[in-house]
C-alpha cells in the first residue's frame, strides 16, 4: 500500500551485544533470536515491534513492525523491547550497548558475519568489500523511513531530505571513539561510511544523493550505474539495486519510501524517537516550502552539500557553517554553528512536538550531541578502564531509558 507524505513512519534501531564480564562484543544474536522464538529465524514479530539480525552476529535491529502513524508512544514500545532483550541475554552474560560505535572493538579479530539466513548475500559482500573493518562491523544507526505516494511527492521529499542531510550529524553524532582513542571525528561512523565501498564508488556516491527528482531519473542516474558496476562481482545476480544503494538517504521504490541513514544511534529510544520526530517536523517545513522554494532546494548540487556534511561529521553541533546561501535557508545571515541552525529549526517546530520529544531535544541542544557528552565524560582519559566505565554508564542509560549526562 502506498502512503502520502508524513502519513506513516518506519523507524529502525540497531544495537550491539556486549559481554558484561569483559565488555567485548558478543556475537550471539542467533542465540537471542532462538531463545525468544524457540527456533532460529531472522525476523521475529513482537507485537508492534520486530526484531531481526544484521550483517554481523553481534548486532540486533529492532524496528516498527510495518508503518506506524504514531511516533508519540514509540519510545516506550522500543524501551520495553530493549528491557525484554536484556532479560533474555542475562544468562549469556550479555547486554545491549547503545551508541554508534564500540570504543575498543578490534574488527579484524572480533568480527563474525551472520552465518544463517541471507548468509550468501553477506558472504558476497565480504568477498567484495572485506567486512572485517569498523565501517562494516562497528556502526550502529537509526534509520527513518518516510513514504511518498507518487513522483510529485517524491520530488518534494527527496529535495527536502537532501537539504537537511548535511546537518543531521550535528544533532545525532555518537561515535567519537574507536580503537581506544578519540578519532578526531564526532561522527566517525559517517567518516567510515564515506569510503566503506570505495571498491565500487557508485554505491555510495557523495553520500548526499544526486539531483534526481523522479523515479525514471533515479533509475537512470543511480540504479543503472550501480547495477553495471556490481555485475563483474555479482555473477549469480543475487544482489538487488535497492539493497546496494548506500547513499545517506536511499530511495526505496519497491515500497515508495525514502530511508534516511545518517543518524547515529543514541543512548536510549526516547532520544532516538525525539530526534526522528524533530527531523520529520523540519522536513515538513522544507516540503511545505516555508523556508525556501522547491526550485531553490533542487538547485543544490551534491558536492556543495557534501562539503558542509564533511565538516559536520568532524565537529558535529560545533561546526561553523560559512556557506551563506545554505544559512539563508534558515534565515541566518552570518556564519553560524550547526547548533544555531537546529535551534532555529526548533523555534519553528517546537509546538508541533509532544512535550516528551520537546524535552529530549531541548536536552540535546543544551548539553550537546551524545558524542560531545561522551568526550566530556572521558575527560581526556582514554585508558581502557575509563572507557569501559563511561560506556558502561551508556548501557545503563539504555536499560533505564534515560539521557546520558557527562
Amino acid at each position: 500500500m502506498a502512503y502520502h507524505l508524513f502519513e506513516v513512519y518506519g523507524i529502525e534501531l540497531e544495537y550491539m551485544l556486549v559481554r558484561n564480564s569483559d565488555f567485548k562484543v558478543s556475537p550471539i544474536v542467533d542465540k537471542l533470536l532462538t531463545k525468544k522464538n524457540g527456533s532460529l529465524t531472522s525476523d521475529i514479530e513482537n507485537g508492534k515491534i520486530e526484531w531481526s539480525n544484521e550483517l554481523v552476529a553481534h548486532v540486533v535491529e529492532i524496528k516498527t513492525n510495518g508503518p506506524t502513524d504514531n511516533l508519540e508512544s514509540l519510545d516506550t514500545l522500543f524501551a520495553e523491547n530493549v528491557q525484554e532483550i536484556n532479560a533474555l541475554l542475562k544468562e549469556f552474560d550479555t547486554s545491549l550497548l547503545p551508541g554508534a560505535s564500540h570504543p575498543l572493538m578490534d574488527p579484524k579479530t572480533e568480527t563474525r558475519l551472520w552465518e544463517h539466513h541471507y548468509s550468501k548475500i553477506y558472504g558476497l559482500y565480504n568477498r567484495i568489500f572485506d567486512c572485517n573493518g569498523h565501517g562494516w562491523s562497528n556502526v550502529q544507526s537509526m534509520h527513518i523511513n518516510l513514504p511518498f505516494f507518487d513522483d510529485s511527492e517524491f520530488e518534494k521529499l527527496h529535495a527536502a531530505v537532501r537539504i537537511l542531510l548535511p546537518v543531521i550529524p550535528g544533532l545525532a553524532a555518537s561515535s567519537p571513539v574507536f580503537d581506544g582513542k578519540y578519532t578526531g571525528f564526532k561522527d566517525t561512523r559517517m567518516h567510515y561510511y564515506k569510503t566503506n565501498q570505495k571498491e565500487i564508488p557508485q554505491m555510495t556516491g557523495r553520500v548526499i544523493p544526486e539531483q534526481v527528482f523522479s523515479k525514471e531519473d533515479y533509475y537512470k542516474r543511480i540504479f543503472e550505474p550501480i547495477t553495471k558496476a556490481i555485475k563483474p562481482f555479482d555473477t549469480e545476480s543475487i544482489l538487488d539495486h535497492h539493497f546496494l544503494n548506500s547513499r545517506g538517504a536511499i530511495s526505496r521504490f519497491d515500497r515508495n519510501a525514502i530511508e534516511i541513514r545518517v543518524i547515529d544511534i543514541q543512548e536510549n529510544p526516547s532520544a532516538d524517537v525525539a530526534i526522528a520526530a524533530f527531523i520529520v517536523e523540519a522536513l515538513k517545513l522544507l516540503v511545505g516550502e516555508e523556508l525556501v522554494s522547491l526550485e531553490d532546494q533542487k538547485k543544490w548540487h551534491e558536492d556543495d552539500l557534501f562539503e558542509i556534511f564533511d565538516e559536520v561529521i568532524r565537529d558535529a553541533e560545533n561546526t561553523l557553517v560559512t556557506n551563506t546561501t545554505y544559512l539563508a535557508i534558515f534565515d541566518l545571515d552570518k556564519a553560524s554553528d550547526v547548533k544555531t541552525i537546529w535551534k532555529r529549526l526548533f523555534s519553528l517546530v517546537a509546538e508541533n512536538l509532544s512535550e516528551n520529544h520537546r524535552k529530549h531535544i531541548e536536552f540535546i541542544l543544551q548539553n550537546g550531541s551524545l558524542a560531545t557528552r561522551i568526550l566530556k565524560a572521558l575527560r581526556n582519559d582514554f585508558s581502557e578502564e575509563n572507557i569501559i566505565k563511561v560506556y558502561s554508564r551508556l548501557g545503563e542509560c539504555l536499560r533505564d531509558n534515560r539521557m546520558f549526562r557527562p
